[in-house]
């Protein structure tokens, strides 16, 4: 017993570096590729530690105790803050870098919360040109999401809706283009993008609209080359 206790002390000190290290090369990978994320970090950590700071002196005026340990409280909460701040920047980095690449839709798509019913594989792939239609449904209705080049994707878009009306009349859907032209929704903005559509369904439509649209046989294979696996296991900072 002695001994495994032992060996699983060690086990839980060699993985905490790891971990640490792990978030530090994150950091440095963010800070190097977005100028502007320590400088959003170092604000974060500002102002909450202002914020705590501010309220002991207007709250206990004069006592050094107090103020010592609201000091150190906004430091605390500060750093929480600063670890989110680089947190999001560090997703938003990464989905700069597969911007453009087969399956990164995929890979935003299977981070989604917020009531939001998504999956990282496409619904509709055009095999010669790797063009590609994922579906989210959630309050905004069913959002056809294409990837790839926007005249041909728009022919994938259109017929995936046609399958969809025919398996959930009535349900709303919208499209969303991340591709290759100037009027397209950025990679890194996909997410507030569906976040920020008007709800038009409650959750009870959400789910029966799901369940309808299981029946079409969703989640098709990514040609060769893809590994939206790899791309999916990105979380939210």
């Amino acid at each position: 017993m002695a001994k495994d206790n032992k060996s699983a002390k060690k086990n839980k000190a060699n993985k905490a570096p790891g971990q640490i290290s792990q978030m530090w090369t994150v950091y440095k990978m963010t800070a190097q590729q977005d100028k502007t994320s320590v400088l959003w970090a170092a604000l974060a950590f500002t102002l909450v530690l202002g914020a705590f700071t501010a309220f002991n002196v207007a709250v206990f005026p004069g006592n050094v105790v107090n103020l010592v340990v609201f000091i150190i409280m906004g430091a605390m909460f500060g750093l929480i803050a600063a670890m989110v701040v680089m947190g999001r920047k560090a997703e938003r980095a990464a989905y700069s870098r597969i911007a453009g690449q087969m399956g990164a839709v995929g890979a935003v798509l299977a981070n989604i919360r917020k009531g939001w019913r998504a999956a990282e594989m496409p619904v509709a792939v055009n095999p010669r040109t790797q063009d590609a239609v994922y579906r989210a449904i959630g309050p905004a209705g069913v959002v056809l999401v294409g990837e790839g080049t926007r005249s041909r994707v728009k022919v994938l878009l259109e017929d995936e809706r046609r399958k969809v009306s025919r398996v959930a009349p009535g349900a709303p859907i919208e499209f969303v283009y991340v591709t290759n032209d100037a009027e397209a929704t950025a990679l890194p903005d996909l997410s507030k993008t569906l976040y920020k559509m008007k709800k038009s369904m409650s959750r009870g439509e959400i789910s029966v609209v799901a369940k309808r649209l299981e029946s079409l046989g969703m989640n098709i294979p990514i040609p060769k080359g893809i590994d939206p696996t790899k791309l999916g296991k990105m979380r939210r900072g």
